[in-house]
């Protein structure tokens, strides 16, 4: 019985001790930081194990933070405080990582990548989630919003960098379609040459010497106009540094 406890102790101890070595474990590594208690506990708990999930597969750490106020910093460079004083990282402290940041007190939104995150998801790509999660936002609905950041930084990271993701040369339907009519000409042209060859052709019947054009007339309808209302750009930053000289990438705008 003392032998047990004397290792349960030991045990304990070398549990502290790499807590205080590596912060980012003491937090238990966290994915969720709801400062601003947008979330349920259950809704904090299902993102987590998601975010767990495809952070994994990709080897980026998919991190939300929300906050109600910056203490007057503009909201990127919250962010980078934040990356700096917490370590985010997947592979070490500072390292791979994309984080969205919200502040509701300002109504600002911000995604960044870090490193891996930086190079996958790129100020392109940061701007295409950032606009396709704003509506939710906008809306209140929180949890929605931050489920399509979780799915979208995954579902981009698996794309070669430079490429459009929301190409559609990059959907999976439209690769099977593609394939499908692919195969649909190979197995065509097979049968038509395993038969005889046609040897008449459109001229074969026509003749030339009693055909001809008899009337050819041009009408003139209408030009059509329309007008399409510019949208307005409401976006902001983009990549840069934090103040602890980590770069990324980025892309901010209210919501």
């Amino acid at each position: 019985m003392k032998l047990s406890i004397s290792k349960f102790a030991i045990m304990m101890l070398l549990v502290l001790f790499i807590q205080s070595v590596n912060p980012t474990m003491a937090e238990g590594n966290r994915k969720i930081y709801d400062d601003a208690e947008l979330l349920t506990a259950e809704e904090q708990a299902e993102l987590t194990a998601l975010s767990d999930q495809y952070s994994t597969e990709r080897q980026v750490d998919i991190v939300i933070l929300t906050t109600n106020g910056t203490n007057g910093l503009d909201i990127q460079t919250y962010m980078g405080d934040f990356y700096d004083e917490k370590g985010l990282g997947y592979d070490k402290r500072h390292g791979n990582t994309v984080l969205l940041t919200i502040d509701l007190g300002n109504r600002d939104v911000y995604v960044a990548g870090f490193y891996k995150g930086e190079t996958y998801i790129d100020n392109q790509r940061a701007e295409l989630i950032r606009e396709k999660i704003t509506p939710d936002l906008s809306a209140g609905y929180y949890y929605a919003a931050f489920h399509s950041f979780i799915e979208l930084s995954h579902e981009y990271m698996g794309i070669e960098p430079g490429v459009n993701p929301d190409s559609i040369l990059t959907k999976l339907w439209f690769q099977l379609v593609v394939s499908i009519g692919i195969a649909g000409i190979i197995v065509t042209l097979m049968v038509y040459r395993s038969g005889g060859r046609m040897t008449t052709s459109g001229g074969t019947y026509l003749d030339a010497s009693h055909s001809a054009v008899t009337q050819r007339s041009d009408h003139y309808i209408r030009t059509d106009i329309s007008k399409v209302k510019k949208p307005s750009n409401n976006s902001s930053g983009g990549g840069g540094r934090t103040g602890g000289g980590h770069s990324h990438s980025g892309s901010g705008g209210k919501f």
